[in-house]
């Protein structure tokens, strides 16, 4: 059955979650039956902003809602999406999509089980700079991306490689899609309890090395990524919205010295969100996979696990 109206809600009404409400609530697809958070106060006030009900509980919202977001912190991740999937809702999670591996896997038994969908909230595979990317991918040799940020303490309940790095760690494993034979990781705290600096190496088979460096600690902000593959090198800016692909070209510069060519491309759509909550609709609607599957949610959290893991062994 295809609706005509879908009926979403929001849980978590956080930085996140906020957004993620207003959203929804401009969109035409859908209806936003509610929000949801245990802070009544923040809740009812983004109820307020979209015209739409505060539910205390977000278990009242089960038998009302077709689809929800879920933004609560990630400790609860797993327990609200499962409460949601077991009542048939489809599920639009946050990164990192769980607290660890095991939940990770029972979310997506459960939304494979009941055919729903289950995307998780990787924003930068939405960002328009990625978008032309693929067709001028080869066979990448060697990614170097830096995703740096200035410290902000909302999300100090998960590390920097939870934080900032999953997004990186998500978009090279679906460049890349080769299996991964080797990680090196170090990183340390510094205003925190937990790591909010961080680099990882990663080798795959074929190859190619990616080195990724995350900070929440940084004096600017930086969103980019370098990707070198045979005869040219692609350039993503996922802060200022530019890609540039710089290739060999025709004949020489100078004698022996090769022509290298460079085009570049710059978007103006920075809504990502809005680009994540319309796909998260259409796949609910068509019954379609979502670009950040539950699949693949679980990929970047093993590889972001490991490579805590790593460091965490270090600081010891």
């Amino acid at each position: 059955m295809e609706p005509s109206m879908l009926r979403t809600a929001v849980v978590g009404t956080g930085y996140l979650g906020k957004f993620h409400a207003h959203k929804y609530a401009m969109l035409p697809e859908c209806q936003l039956v509610g929000v949801s958070d245990i802070n009544e106060d923040s809740g009812r006030v983004v109820a307020r902003e979209c015209d739409t009900q505060f539910f205390a509980d977000y278990q009242q919202l089960v038998g009302k809602v077709d689809a929800v977001s879920i933004a609560v912190p990630t400790i609860l991740h797993h327990q609200v999406s499962r409460d949601f999937l077991k009542a048939g809702v489809h599920v639009l999670v946050e990164k990192p999509m769980t607290s660890n591996l095991d939940e990770a896997h029972e979310l997506v038994q459960i939304a494979r089980a009941r055919e729903l969908v289950l995307q998780v909230g990787c924003l930068e595979r939405f960002n328009e700079a990625l978008t032309g990317v693929g067709p001028l991918l080869n066979e990448p040799r060697f990614i170097e991306s830096h995703r740096l940020a200035g410290f902000k303490p909302r999300s100090m309940d998960i590390n920097v490689v939870m934080d900032l790095m999953i997004h990186d760690l998500d978009i090279i494993l679906s460049l890349v899609n080769k299996p991964l034979v080797d990680v090196v990781a170090n990183g340390t705290a510094v205003l925190s309890d937990s790591v909010d600096i961080a680099q990882a190496r990663l080798t795959f088979s074929g190859g190619c090395v990616a080195n990724i460096t995350a900070s929440r600690i940084s004096q600017k902000s930086k969103r980019k990524m370098h990707i070198f593959q045979e005869k040219s090198c692609i350039c993503i800016d996922f802060q200022s919205l530019n890609m540039s692909h710089f290739y060999k070209g025709a004949g020489e510069m100078f004698p022996g010295i090769p022509n290298i060519e460079c085009d570049e491309l710059s978007y103006k759509d920075s809504d990502s969100l809005r680009r994540e909550i319309e796909d998260f609709l259409h796949c609910v609607r068509h019954s379609r996979v979502p670009r950040v599957s539950g699949e693949d949610g679980h990929r970047a959290l093993e590889l972001a696990t490991r490579i805590s893991s790593i460091i965490e062994g270090e600081v010891q």
